[in-house]
């Protein structure tokens, strides 16, 4: 429930009263970031309506996950914001009234944008990692590529890399076809001829 707190606000009031939008910890240390550029937005929306579609129930039969937007994950000591996570219908307990969630997720994605690549490769998709997630994607909207890491013990492996107008598919989400026009903010040639 939303609380009003002043009538008559400013950005600025907004500013000045709120934490970085996302806060971590990560190894005992507590990073913020800001807001997401629009870039990184698109692009997590697009894979996010590409796998999702492609993960909803076909005739009644769930396709496997459930895909959350930055849920706060709360594995360990560590608390982890990643732009996308999935989990198997059987492991995300649906219905909790909680804000975090403390199941390892199947699946993560993070978008990479020049202030958070440095942070997202090198404290969270180590702790991802160590934490037990099996497979992670790594989109990168200025590079226009898309990494599928696969966790080998405590470490990533880039299994495959694609990069600009690609179709693709990828495990743990290999039934799907994400157009990488659609992350990229670019209009797919099927959809331009409409």
């Amino acid at each position: 429930m939303a609380t009003l707190v002043r009538r008559s606000a400013t950005y600025e009031d907004l500013l000045r009263r709120s934490r970085q939008p996302v806060e971590e910890i990560v190894d005992g240390g507590l990073y913020a970031s800001g807001r997401p550029p629009v870039a990184c937005a698109l692009a997590a929306s697009g894979l996010n309506a590409a796998v999702g579609a492609g993960c909803t129930r076909r005739r009644g039969v769930p396709r496997g996950f459930w895909l959350l937007f930055d849920p706060e994950l709360q594995l360990g000591d560590d608390i982890l914001v990643p732009d996308l996570a999935g989990w198997g219908v059987d492991r995300l307990p649906v219905g909790q009234e909680t804000v975090a969630v403390d199941v390892v997720p199947d699946w993560v994605c993070e978008v990479l944008s020049p202030a958070s690549e440095a942070f997202d490769r090198e404290q969270k998709l180590p702790a991802y990692a160590r934490h037990g997630v099996a497979h992670a994607w790594v989109a990168d909207p200025a590079r226009r590529s898309l990494e599928v890491l696969r966790r080998e013990a405590t470490r990533w492996v880039c299994i495959r890399r694609f990069e600009g107008a690609e179709v693709v598919s990828a495990e743990p989400f290999a039934w799907v076809d994400v157009d990488l026009l659609t992350l990229w903010g670019d209009m797919p040639p099927s959809l331009a001829a409409r």
